[in-house]
């Protein structure tokens, strides 16, 4: 195992740590309206549509042996899809608005009867499923980077970058609810520390656990990787396609930023595909 990689990964998970910590900070310190926080909803949930479908599923398929490589891919995406559904059914976890306008909304597109404990208990559960996908993905890229003998830099940075622009969403959700509910400022911090680090510790569990795996290891990170993809593109378009069916303003602006995302995602899978093809170009003379 190269030392460089668990450095990076030490690195992203860090800069992860800290977006979340900053996330949790924001409800009592940021007036985050319903435009902003649509905005950034649009332009992240482009980029992890992106990262999905240009850096998650193209790696996993390089990896996974075997003629019927296609079928299996396709197969493991739709399992993380329908995992991911799932989650959302049970959990209902992906709100990232709360207060007075959140209420007018969903009291007026969603009819919940669950009580606002129960509901809490619910998202809580559900991010914390959800933030343990990030972890795996991100700690699965970084291992694609050194098995592909990439340039330590690029590895894994669109995952991370995708992760790192949207955690401070999911911190901003669980905190926001908490301070809603009347908890003290000393369980928001307590509860906002511990989400920000599950992330970043199953990134690292993943890393040196797939390490252990021996010549099994390029498979089963080909399996993770289209795991993943299925699981963030549910959580993109579940983010985005109620804004389409429920917004009718802000159109223009809210589409731009959504191809922003995908155009950004696209560049930075074109520029780690120009730095591995070169290394391997260079290696064969």
């Amino acid at each position: 195992m190269d030392p460089n990689f668990l450095i990076l990964l030490l690195g992203y998970a860090l800069a992860i740590l800290a977006a979340s910590l900053l996330g949790g900070y924001l409800p009592a310190i940021v007036k985050m309206t319903h435009t902003r926080i649509q905005m950034v909803m649009s332009f992240v949930a482009g980029f992890i549509l992106g990262v999905a479908l240009y850096h998650l599923l193209p790696h996993g398929l390089v990896l996974i042996p075997g003629p019927g490589a296609v079928e299996k891919a396709v197969g493991l995406m739709m399992f993380g899809i329908i995992l991911m559904v799932l989650l959302l059914r049970i959990f209902n976890f992906h709100q990232h608005e709360f207060g007075d306008e959140a209420d007018d909304f969903h009291h007026e597109h969603v009819h919940e009867h669950t009580s606002p404990g129960r509901r809490l208990i619910s998202i809580g559960l559900g991010l914390g499923l959800h933030t343990v996908t990030e972890g795996i993905a991100l700690g699965t890229s970084i291992r694609v980077g050194e098995i592909h003998g990439g340039e330590v830099g690029l590895a894994g940075f669109g995952v991370f970058l995708a992760i790192l622009l949207h955690k401070p969403l999911d911190a901003f959700s669980i905190i926001g609810l908490l301070q809603a509910a009347g908890h003290s400022l000393r369980t928001r911090m307590a509860v906002n520390v511990g989400f920000a680090m599950l992330c970043p510790v199953v990134a690292l569990l993943t890393f040196l656990g797939i390490g252990l795996l021996g010549h099994w290891e390029e498979e089963v990170v080909g399996y993770l990787l289209v795991l993943a993809a299925g699981a963030f593109l549910c959580v993109s378009l579940s983010d985005l396609l109620p804004e389409i069916h429920f917004h009718s303003h802000d159109r223009a602006k809210l589409t731009v930023a959504f191809l922003v995302g995908i155009v950004l995602a696209y560049g930075l899978y074109f520029i780690e595909s120009g730095a591995v093809h070169g290394l391997e170009t260079h290696e064969m003379h």
